[in-house]
């Protein structure tokens, strides 16, 4: 069953998008390979005086030359050829100052491992960790740093000093095509989890970035489609993902988005790149676009632009030193701005350790401890959806157990586009169409049949693609057990339909009929649609589960592994319950909902998801009690004791809602714990709330105002499942836009 026909027609990264020829100022200049770097110019102080001493001592070229990033690979037939410097293979590159001792920036891809443009000859073989939406399905703070501390491991070790993730969009829109990537589809969650990430990253002294900002939810005109959303929703949705995000992670830059924004393309807003990101967070870092996503040189540049980046993926280098000369000569840049860009950019490295720790290619990598990290992080991550008279863990005696599609026999799928990781060995299951842009598909080597066969030995395991539904069913009937692996790929620059790939549902729907032990395993971009669903007794949500995907898998089968992962994102039964069915769409998004973005659409609109946010099932059974809700400071805390009342070991991610009179949706979540406990095992926990999520964002008063009165808090299995609530009465509060935790 390999339901891998794709759509021709949304194939599309034309040719036409790429560069014929370089900007004027590299053509003059043909730069050597790059030297090692030692420091020449002497500075003491914060990154910000060190900066400020380093920019003192440089000429105005000099200075240009960091606002200007290239594409790490050439395009010979379009006559496009990169400069000399960038590593192989990689996403871009930022020349350095040899004698100022700046290096240059060689920036990778991205938020799930070091990746390798798919136009390179040779692919580096790195480690990849689960996609970002299956990371943030484990819950656990933890998990996402360790997975963060890896991937920055193999791009420092691969001489790389700017990581291009990680990926802070809400799912908005379960079909987008780069769902996957981010970080599911409430703001706290996707916020804690990729701030962990990035601080991960940079725990390597490398610069890692948030992206994409902002409102980026779908792939669709996706260069100049325009989201249009009200600005206290987008205050209280998509941009507190963002602040959480860099409050935690501190990210040295931001790359901001390809799409407009309320009118104004995202990489030339005032509000997003200086009110926003400047005045009122006070972050320091740079803002770099996305590849080919500046449409402009004095605008990009004054609304808050710092660095151009991936020249070659658009006809002008609008950041090129003689388009930035000419705006110097006619005023409408001038010098204290290009000083200020040159700063912020200076100030991430030092800040970072990429000017005093530089990097070096070729270092060794522990790919065997590497492996283990990302392997703890798909197991973490698989999310037990359901599962009818305990079908699973597998039963020990059973001896029939009969494997369908998915190519589970040989590997795990990956997400495409330019977060792509290429594994060790090869492409377990190459030749798939797409093979080249957004493409390839690529499976990693990871089989869930030769680890199942590795875990029970004394049975016997069969495979059969699927690709015939009436011989699928007819061995099904013949088994004790059946696991059909459904999948969904997906990519950069495409959207999916909000369904498995090809004619996977009629498969699963053939074998459950044949055989009512039938548990599906799903890998899949996001929620995807299950009419099949109440015809089987047990679903495993694997997502894109990384290098040591099968392992997981096999693991979680069997009850090696306890499952706990919890869903990020609803699952809706149908396109009908969407904000916006008929989506995407080219030219306005208008994101009418507003911050009722996911379960709290659900929960507004009274409809029943087909699995609401926060679910997940685990093999023994976690009770709450003796919750108390008590005042720190401005926010609140949560303490409730959480009770292992099975006979097996396992995890849980104890949730917090919170709700107020006169919000977007009846609850919001408001904290949250990942908590391990042994059989009868019970632990005091206790989940700080953040004041942001007990508050409206006041356009009349800007920030964010509390009402007084009575709030309730609960603690949940899930936004559906409420395990008990206390009230708490609280005074009128107004917190400043540059208000953040200490």
């Amino acid at each position: 069953m390999t339901g891998q026909t794709r759509r021709a027609g949304k194939l599309a990264m034309a040719a036409s998008v790429l560069v014929l020829a370089m900007p004027l100022s590299a053509q003059e200049t043909r730069l050597p390979p790059q030297p090692a770097y030692t420091m020449a110019a002497e500075t003491t102080g914060s990154p910000e005086e060190r900066a400020a001493t380093m920019l003192a001592q440089m000429s105005r070229a000099e200075k240009l030359t960091l606002l200007m990033g290239y594409f790490g690979e050439s395009f010979p037939a379009t006559g496009y050829q990169v400069i000399d410097g960038p590593r192989a293979g990689s996403a871009g590159f930022v020349p350095g100052i040899e004698r100022m001792g700046i290096p240059p920036q060689w920036q990778t891809d991205a938020g799930i491992g070091v990746a390798t443009q798919g136009g390179a000859a040779v692919k580096r073989p790195r480690t990849a960790l689960p996609s970002g939406i299956a990371t943030a399905a484990t819950w656990d703070r933890e998990i996402a740093f360790n997975g963060g501390a890896m991937i920055g491991r193999e791009a420092r070790a691969d001489g790389f000093n700017v990581m291009l993730g990680g990926s802070v969009n809400l799912l908005r829109e379960p079909r987008g095509g780069r769902t996957f990537e981010y970080a599911g589809e409430d703001p706290l969650l996707a916020g804690t989890m990729v701030g962990h990430q990035i601080a991960g990253v940079q725990s390597n002294n490398i610069i890692s970035t948030s992206k994409h900002f902002a409102v980026n939810d779908q792939e669709t005109a996706r260069n100049s489609g325009n989201s249009v959303i009200e600005e206290g929703a987008l205050r209280m949705s998509d941009l507190l993902a963002f602040q959480i995000a860099h409050e935690i992670g501190e990210p040295g830059s931001v790359m901001c988005a390809y799409n407009r924004v309320n009118g104004p393309h995202a990489c030339e807003h005032p509000f997003l790149l200086t009110q926003v990101l400047r005045d009122e967070w006070g972050w320091p870092g740079y803002v770099l676009s996305d590849w080919g996503g500046v449409h402009s040189t004095a605008p990009s540049a004054n609304a808050g632009l710092d660095q151009e980046s991936g020249f070659g993926l658009q006809v002008d280098g609008w950041f090129a030193a003689d388009k930035l000369e000419a705006a110097l000569a006619d005023g409408s840049i001038s010098m204290e701005r290009i000083d200020l860009m040159a700063s912020r950019i200076l100030r991430a490295m030092f800040a970072h350790g990429v000017i005093d720790n530089p990097v070096e290619p070729d270092q060794f990598i522990d790919f065997a401890t590497n492996r283990a990290v990302s392997q703890r992080d798909a197991e973490s991550a698989i999310v037990l959806l359901k599962n009818e008279g305990d079908i699973l863990p597998l039963a020990a005696n059973a001896e029939n157990i009969l494997i369908v599609g998915g190519h589970a026999d040989a590997g795990v799928l990956s997400g495409g586009g330019s977060s792509q990781v290429y594994p060790d060995g090869e492409n377990a299951v190459p030749g798939i169409e797409p093979t080249s842009w957004p493409g390839p598909v690529v499976y990693y080597p990871s089989s869930p049949m030769a680890e199942l066969v590795g875990l029970r030995p004394q049975a016997r395991i069969d495979y059969v693609s699927g690709d015939v539904p009436e011989l699928a069913a007819a061995l099904a009937a013949e088994a004790d057990v059946v696991l059909v692996f459904g999948t969904q790929w997906s990519s950069e620059s495409i959207d999916v339909e909000m369904k498995l790939d090809g004619e996977q549902d009629a498969v699963i729907a053939a074998v459950a009929a044949a055989n009512p032990n039938t548990v599906v395993v799903l890998q899949t971009n996001g929620p995807v649609a299950m009419p099949w669903a109440d015809d089987v007794p047990a679903i495993l949500e694997a997502w894109y589960p990384g290098r040591m995907g099968g392992a997981a898998i096999a693991n979680v089968l069997t009850g090696t592994v306890n499952p706990s992962g919890h869903l990020p994102a609803t699952f809706p039964r149908s396109l009908e319950q969407l904000p916006h069915p008929g989506a995407p769409q080219p030219g306005d998004v208008n994101y009418t909902e507003g911050a009722t973005v996911g379960y709290k659409w659900f929960d507004a609109q009274g409809l029943e998801p087909l699995f609401p946010f926060g679910h997940g099932l685990s093999y023994t059974e976690f009770d709450y009690g003796d919750l108390s809700v008590s005042r720190a400071g401005e926010g609140l805390v949560a303490t409730f004791r959480v009770t292992n009342s099975g006979d097996v070991a396992g995890a849980d991610a104890a949730q917090v809602y919170v709700s107020g009179a006169g919000w977007e949706a009846p609850r919001r979540l408001g904290g949250f714990a990942k908590v391990n406990l042994a059989p009868g095992e019970t632990k005091l926990v206790s989940v700080a709330i953040d004041p942001r999520l007990l508050t409206i964002w006041d356009m009349e008063n800007p920030g964010w105002s509390r009402a007084e009165g009575s709030y309730t808090v609960t603690v949940a299995e899930s936004s559906r499942d409420l395990a008990g609530s206390v009230e708490i009465t609280l005074p009128a509060s107004h917190l400043s836009p540059q208000w953040r935790p200490q």
